[in-house]
C-alpha cells in the first residue's frame, strides 16, 4: 500500500512542478497560461468535431489519434474520423467555424483550453484546428505510469503568413516518399508553403506530355509524372500546405537546352548543350529574342500550371551571368533596337513576357531577387536570397523590395544546405527591430523560407540537412520576435528532433545506415561518437565550384553522416564555458570525461580501420584529438606542465582541410582551454 501512495505522490509532484519553460513546444505559442490540474489520458479518449470543416480536418484528426496511440500504446477505441458531431460526449471538442483556404493571409489562429476531464479547441477554420492539434500533441506529458496533458489556456496565431521550405529535386532527384515525409514534418511545425524546385541545369523533373523528350533525354529517368505531382499537391493541401513550383529560367537552363538547343543563346546549334553533371553556375541561357522560346514555355506552362492549386509560380531568374547574351551579335542588336541598355533589363523584358502566360492560369509570378528592376511588375514577388534585411543597399534585397512596393520573402540566412549553426538561423528575423519601415512596407514582408539545395544530398541524407534546424526557422516565422532564448531553443529542439521521427522523417535513423557502410558493418559506436563532434565543411567549401562532387558521386561518406550543430560539441562547449568560469571538481569531471571518451574512441577507430578503408580519412584528425586530450588530462588532473606551443601546433593541424571534408566542432573550446 505504501508503494501506491509513493507513486501517487510522485505523480502529484510531477504535475504540480511542471512550469511553462519546461514545455517542449515549437513553435512557441503567442500566449500561454498554465493553470492548475491535469487531463489524464485513457483508452476511452475520443474526439468530436462541430461546425463546418473541410475534409482535411477529418484526415488530420485521424492522424492525430494514430500518433497519440503510437506514443502511448493505449489502443484508443476511436477509428477513422469521417463526419461532424460523431461523439458529442467526447473529451476533446474541436469547434471549427468554416472551411479554410490553403494560401496566404488566411486566418490560422486557434484557442486551446485544457481542464480536468475536458479539452476544447476552437478555430476559425480547419487550418487553425490542425495547428492546435499539433500543439496538443507537443503538450503531452507522463508521470512514469500514465500520460496526461497539463491544464493550460493557449491563444495562438502566426506572425508571418509565408512559412516555407524549398526542396531542390533537380540536382539530386527526391522521390515521392521523401517529399511526403517532409510535408508531414512541415505540418507538425506549422509551416504552410512548400516551394518545389523542379528544373535546373542538372535535370528536368516534370512530365510534359506534349514534349516527352524533356524527361526522356534530360532527367536520367528520374522525374515526377503529372499524376504524382497532383497527388503530392493534394497530400500537401490535406496538411494545410500550399505547393509553389519552380522552373528556373532564363539561366540554369542546361537540361532544357540539351533537348531544345534551338532556343538557346549560343550562336550556333552546332555548339550543343548537355545536362549538368556538376554544381556551380553555368553560362547556358534561353534566348529572350527568339519567339520559339516563348512558344515552348507557353506550352510547358499550359501543362504545369493546372497541376498546382496555388496562385504562385516561381520562375527562378537567378545567376544568369549574361555571357551567352553578350557573345551573341543578334541578341546585342536586339538590345540596341529596343533601347535595352543592360542584360538586367533584357531579363526584365523576358520576365514580363511570362506574366500573361502565367496570368492565363491565374498564377502570380515570383522569382529570386535578380528579377527586381525599375521596370519589373509590382505584382511580382521578390525572393531575397543574397541580401537580407540589412537596409536599402545592394545587399538588402528584402528591405529594398518592400520599400519599392513589392511583396517579398526572405531566404538569406535560412540556407540550410550551408551547414551553418542553428543559432544563426534562429536569430535571423525577417523584420528586426532596428529596421525603419512604414506599416505598409512591413506588411509587404510576407515571411521566409528555408532553402534546401540538393547538390550534396540524396534521399538518404536530405532529412538530416533539413531537420531539426528547420523547426527553429519555423519558430522564427511563427512566434513572437521576443522568443529568442538560445538555451531554451536548444533544449526544446532536442525533444522535437525525436518527435519528428514520429511523422516519418529519417534524419536520425538514416545516419546509422551511412555509418554501417563506412565501418563495413562493424560496431558503429566509435564512429558515431566522432560524428557528434565533427561537422561538414560549411558554406560551399566542401564542393566549391563543383570540383570534387558530381551528380553521380557517392554521398555515403563520413561528412554525410555528420550534421550541423554536432550534439557532443554543443555539450562540450557549454561544459568548457562553465569550467573556465568555475574550476570546481564537478565542472572539471564533466570536461575531462570528454577527453577520456575521445581517447577510447580513437583506439576503437584504429581497430575498426583494419577492416574498413573508409575510416582511414578520419584517423589523422581523431589521432590528433586523442593526443591533445591526453595532454590536457595531464594538465588539468595531474597539474603537469605541458608544451603549449607543440600542443597548439597540433591543434592547428585540425584546421587544415582534410580528405573527410569535415571540421572539428570542438576546436574553439580546445583552443580556449590551451
Amino acid at each position: 500500500m505504501k508503494y501506491i501512495v509513493i507513486l501517487l505522490l510522485a505523480a502529484f509532484v510531477s504535475n504540480a512542478q511542471i512550469r511553462k519553460e519546461q514545455l517542449d513546444l515549437m513553435p512557441w505559442p503567442q500566449n500561454i497560461n498554465l493553470t492548475s490540474g491535469t487531463f489524464m489520458l485513457t483508452k476511452q479518449f475520443k474526439v468530436n468535431i462541430t461546425g463546418n470543416s473541410d475534409a482535411r480536418l477529418f484526415i488530420g484528426t485521424t492522424n492525430f489519434l494514430r500518433r497519440l496511440d503510437s506514443r502511448t500504446g493505449l489502443f484508443l477505441g476511436q477509428e477513422y474520423v469521417t463526419k461532424i458531431n460523431e461523439f458529442p460526449e467526447a473529451e476533446l471538442l474541436i469547434n471549427c467555424g468554416r472551411k479554410g483556404k490553403v494560401g496566404l493571409n488566411e486566418d490560422e489562429s486557434y484557442q486551446l483550453s485544457i481542464v480536468s476531464g475536458k479539452i476544447t479547441l476552437n478555430a476559425t477554420n480547419d487550418l487553425g484546428a490542425l495547428h492546435g492539434l499539433e500543439t496538443l500533441l507537443q503538450l503531452m506529458q507522463n508521470n512514469g505510469t500514465s500520460f496526461y496533458f497539463p491544464a493550460v489556456e493557449i491563444t495562438d496565431s502566426p506572425r508571418f503568413t509565408w512559412r516555407g521550405l524549398m526542396i531542390d529535386a533537380a540536382r539530386h532527384f527526391q522521390p515521392v516518399d521523401v517529399i511526403k515525409r517532409n510535408l508531414n514534418a512541415m505540418a507538425s511545425m506549422k509551416m504552410n508553403v512548400f516551394h518545389w524546385h523542379l528544373v535546373d541545369d542538372q535535370g528536368w523533373r516534370i512530365e510534359i506530355k506534349k514534349h516527352p523528350k524533356l524527361t526522356q533525354l534530360a532527367s536520367d529517368g528520374d522525374y515526377y509524372t503529372q499524376e504524382e505531382i497532383k497527388n503530392i499537391v493534394k497530400y500537401a493541401d490535406e496538411r494545410g500546405i500550399m505547393v509553389v513550383p519552380e522552373i528556373d529560367i532564363p539561366g540554369h537552363a542546361s537540361a532544357l537546352l540539351s533537348v531544345y538547343p534551338e532556343i538557346g543563346s549560343k550562336q550556333s546549334v552546332g555548339m550543343p548543350y548537355t545536362v549538368g553533371r556538376r554544381s556551380g553556375i553555368y553560362d547556358s541561357a534561353l534566348d529572350p529574342t527568339n519567339p520559339k522560346t516563348y512558344q515552348l514555355l507557353g506550352e510547358i506552362f499550359d501543362e504545369v500550371c493546372p497541376l498546382f492549386t496555388s496562385k504562385y509560380f516561381h520562375i527562378g531568374g537567378d545567376e544568369n551571368n549574361g555571357k551567352e547574351w553578350n557573345a551573341n551579335p543578334a541578341i546585342e542588336e536586339f538590345k540596341k533596337g529596343n533601347k535595352i541598355t543592360s542584360n538586367h533589363d533584357l531579363q526584365t523584358y523576358f520576365n514580363m513576357k511570362l506574366i500573361p502566360m502565367l496570368k492565363k492560369h491565374d498564377k502570380r509570378l515570383m522569382g529570386w531577387e535578380e528579377i527586381m528592376t525599375k521596370d519589373m511588375s509590382k505584382d511580382a514577388i521578390i525572393h531575397a536570397w543574397r541580401g537580407g534585411n540589412e537596409g536599402v543597399t545592394p545587399g538588402g534585397a528584402l528591405i529594398t523590395a518592400a520599400k519599392n512596393g513589392y511583396n517579398t520573402i526572405l531566404s538569406n540566412g535560412y540556407y540550410i544546405d550551408l551547414m551553418l549553426s542553428v543559432d544563426g538561423h534562429y536569430l535571423n528575423d525577417p523584420l528586426p527591430k532596428n529596421i525603419a519601415l512604414s506599416p505598409e512596407e512591413k506588411a509587404r514582408i510576407l515571411g521566409g523560407e528555408a532553402a534546401m539545395w540538393s547538390e550534396l544530398v540524396t534521399p538518404l541524407n536530405i532529412d538530416s540537412r533539413i531537420w531539426p534546424r528547420t523547426a527553429a526557422i519555423a519558430e522564427r516565422l511563427w512566434s513572437n520576435d521576443t522568443i529568442t532564448d538560445l538555451n531554451s531553443m536548444h533544449r526544446r529542439l532536442k525533444v522535437i528532433s525525436s518527435r519528428l521521427e514520429e511523422v516519418g522523417v529519417m534524419h536520425i535513423r538514416n545516419k546509422e545506415v551511412i555509418l554501417r557502410n563506412i565501418t563495413n558493418h562493424q560496431d558503429t559506436r566509435a564512429l558515431n561518437d566522432f560524428t557528434n563532434i565533427c561537422e561538414p565543411l560549411k558554406n560551399y567549401k566542401r564542393n566549391g565550384g563543383g570540383k570534387k562532387y558530381f551528380m553521380y558521386s557517392p554521398l555515403t561518406l563520413f561528412a554525410d553522416a555528420c550534421t550541423a550543430d554536432a550534439s557532443d560539441a554543443y555539450d562540450f562547449n557549454k561544459a568548457v564555458n562553465q569550467y573556465l568560469e568555475n574550476k570546481s571538481p564537478e565542472n572539471q569531471i564533466v570536461v575531462t570525461s570528454f577527453f577520456r571518451k575521445w581517447i577510447a574512441m580513437n583506439n576503437d577507430l584504429i581497430a575498426l580501420s583494419a577492416n574498413a578503408p573508409l575510416i582511414q580519412p578520419v584517423l589523422l584528425m581523431s589521432n590528433n584529438l586523442s593526443m591533445i586530450s591526453k595532454q590536457l588530462l595531464l594538465a588539468i588532473e595531474e597539474k603537469q606542465n605541458i608544451d603549449k606551443k607543440a600542443l597548439n601546433e597540433l591543434l592547428e593541424q585540425l584546421t587544415i582541410r582534410n580528405s573527410a571534408d569535415v571540421e572539428l566542432a570542438v576546436y574553439a573550446s580546445l583552443k580556449r582551454l590551451l
